[in-house]
């Protein structure tokens, strides 16, 4: 898949994601869907991988139990993670694993369920 498509397809996760936290949850995270109007799914998960502590959303979806929903679980799917570069999946993993989610067992799910128009990732 070309970087654009995913591009593409990752910004649409995103807000996806944004609607189901509102829908599940309860919680609207307006500042990040104001980041992903301004800078799209790609440059707001970059600034948001960027900074030296998790964002105030990520510790929301940590209360909650929903780290399958925030940036840092999106950015290390496989058919998502060359759009990012190391130091950006270093730190997903890094805020991931903290907060006591298996990144691991998440990965191969996510292997499993992948989307239609995900490369099959070996």
């Amino acid at each position: 898949m070309a970087s654009d498509e995913a591009e593409l397809k990752f910004h649409d996760d995103m807000r996806k994601g944004a609607e189901r936290l509102k829908r599940e949850i309860g919680y609207n995270p307006t500042r990040f869907a104001q980041m992903l109007g301004d800078l799209g799914g790609v440059g707001a998960a970059k600034q948001l991988l960027g900074g030296a502590n998790a964002s105030d959303g990520f510790t929301t979806l940590w209360e909650s139990g929903r780290l399958e929903l925030s940036v840092e679980a999106f950015v290390l799917l496989p058919w998502y993670r060359h759009l990012f570069g190391e130091h950006h999946l270093e730190t997903a993993r890094y805020r991931l694993s903290e907060h006591g989610f298996d990144v691991d067992r998440f990965l191969r799910r996510a292997r499993q369920d992948r989307p239609a128009w995900a490369p099959a990732i070996t």
